[in-house]
């Protein structure tokens, strides 16, 4: 049944603590402070803007974040800001994502992003992390100027690939949004990467795994 697997890219595809981890100008005692709050206030912004019809595109929401973040955790200078934002642009892949894109390919599935992150957002991290040419689609929420979870977002991306939402694997890191998609009617891998606890929302993924490594057999293209 499933013809495209479609992933999430903060947190899923691309590490967004490799950001504060690799940059020189942040404490190493801060990092972690400092990574957790900006991401939560991302996410909080990208919500609050979808309910307020005040978009405004994720590198706008990312920057705005870290200001916050780093005047909350009295870090703020705009040499740390430009640093922080530039490393944000080119992030790392979680090491299991190469070789797991190359073998979904390698079976015939399609391929694709589906993210909050602008067009340059995402193709400079596509380049930074050495995913080039692992994925049919890259899609950004930009077009739409709204946020996940818009079922608006969901439809995009199977308007795009020409598919009905049954025959579409979504991957996410974020319980939230692994929801969404399910309740949508995607089939769903919610890749707990952080051990979090199950969401109160409508719709149930229909796979759990610890890492992108898994989701071959999930989807019964190696033995489990």
């Amino acid at each position: 049944m499933i013809k495209a697997c479609v992933f999430d890219a903060y947190g899923t595809v691309f590490d967004f603590a490799s950001a504060a981890a690799r940059c020189p100008d942040v404490p190493e005692a801060a990092r972690a402070p400092l990574n957790a709050l900006w991401r939560d206030k991302q996410l909080q912004y990208t919500w609050l803007r979808a309910v307020q019809g005040a978009y405004a595109d994720f590198r706008q929401v990312t920057a705005e974040a870290l200001d916050f973040a780093l005047e909350t955790l009295n870090l703020a200078s705009p040499g740390r800001h430009e640093s922080l934002m530039v490393l944000f642009e080119t992030l790392q892949a979680f090491p299991e994502v190469p070789d797991m894109l190359r073998s979904l390919r390698a079976a015939g599935l399609k391929t694709a992003i589906l993210s909050n992150g602008t067009p340059r957002m995402l193709a400079s991290s596509i380049v930074s992390a050495g995913l080039e040419g692992l994925f049919d689609e890259v899609l950004s929420v930009d077009p739409l100027r709204t946020y996940k979870t818009d079922r608006r977002v969901y439809q995009y991306a199977l308007d795009r690939l020409g598919l009905q939402a049954h025959e579409v694997s979504f991957q996410s890191a974020n319980g939230w949004d692994a929801c969404a998609a399910a309740d949508f009617g995607m089939q769903v891998v919610w890749c707990n990467r952080y051990g979090q606890c199950h969401e109160r929302l409508p719709g149930q993924p229909k796979h759990e795994v610890a890492t992108l490594a898994a989701l071959p057999a999930c989807l019964g293209l190696v033995p489990a």
